[in-house]
């Protein structure tokens, strides 16, 4: 298992800037953000060209991870691959085929995205949309040596009412998404506030956790029983505002560290888990974005073991 983190909470550095912090700080991947540059969202970044990917591109990054000694765990395009609109939709599957041909070329073996919702169809009709849709992504991907991952995020701001915006959200859906090829890039905090232990998910799905998302959670149960589990209604214009959980950089909230690593480690996960930090109280400058991942690397490095211990078979 080795450590990395997400380089989209930092989408005005290079890519270089943020290897050499990376390896500074002792970790020992990145998973690179890839969205177009124009970002739609928070938590955005266009860290590699990959619509434009050229042969000196290429070099380039192999260089520039061989020279900070860093591994390219997978590239980040995290949208709605089931978005209610025709034409963006085709956008978004474009930008996703073109990350996967910059990760064949890489050889980076993962490119991660959401399955999405469209807000106005019930989840049983949006998994018989996904199964005409994503099955030609997948064989895309397939035929480039390169896996499709789908991170189990809520994505509630998606939804007018603050309900499931990617119908990834919940073992039974992984045991469907897993049927059309896809895998799963698991993070706990969004299993934490639907009421899922995440620890008993690592163990069941071993064979398709590839990647994982090293992530924290701060729960208010108090105010949770005044909204209930998705959120307050009065989002005050923030559709990501819930009102009674937050994310956290790791060892700030309320995930279990010791026993997520522990759990991932008797799983015989030999991949990366990534930080990916949207905590609020470490963010709004780059020194306190930086210092939370220094936060989160002090927090899980002792769990990790060394770099090089072999997987659990």
């Amino acid at each position: 298992m080795k450590l990395g983190f997400l380089t989209a909470c930092l989408p005005a550095w290079p890519l270089e800037r943020i290897a050499e912090f990376a390896a500074g700080t002792g970790y020992q991947a990145l998973e690179v953000a890839v969205w177009p540059r124009a970002g739609g969202r928070d938590f955005e970044a266009g860290h590699l060209p990959v619509a434009s990917f050229t042969a000196a591109d290429a070099d380039a990054t192999r260089a520039l991870f061989d020279r900070h000694g860093l591994e390219l765990s997978a590239f980040a395009y995290y949208e709605n691959n089931l978005h209610p609109d025709p034409a963006r939709r085709a956008e978004i599957a474009a930008h996703l085929r073109h990350a996967i041909d910059a990760a064949a070329v890489l050889g980076v073996p993962w490119v991660g995205t959401f399955i999405g919702r469209d807000p106005s169809k019930s989840v049983a009709e949006n998994q018989q949309e996904a199964e005409r849709v994503l099955p030609p992504l997948v064989e895309y991907a397939g035929e480039r040596g390169v896996g499709i991952i789908i991170e189990n995020c809520v994505m509630e701001g998606w939804h007018p009412d603050g309900y499931p915006g990617n119908i990834a959200y919940s073992p039974e859906l992984w045991e469907w998404m897993f049927s059309l090829g896809l895998y799963l890039n698991w993070d706990p905090s969004h299993l934490m506030w639907l009421g899922i232990d995440p620890v008993g998910t690592i163990l069941p799905y071993a064979d398709r956790i590839v990647h994982a998302q090293a992530k924290d959670v701060e729960l208010d149960a108090r105010a949770r029983d005044r909204y209930g589990v998705f959120g307050t209604v009065d989002k005050g214009g923030d559709p990501w505002r819930t009102g009674w959980w937050r994310y956290r950089i790791p060892g700030r909230g309320q995930v279990d560290w010791t026993r997520v690593v522990d759990r991932l480690h008797e799983a015989g996960f030999g991949g990366v888990l990534s930080v990916e930090h949207e905590d609020p109280l470490w963010g709004g400058s780059d020194e306190r974005i930086t210092e939370g991942l220094r936060i989160a690397h002090t927090t899980l490095r002792p769990h990790i073991g060394p770099a090089d211990l072999p997987p659990r078979r």
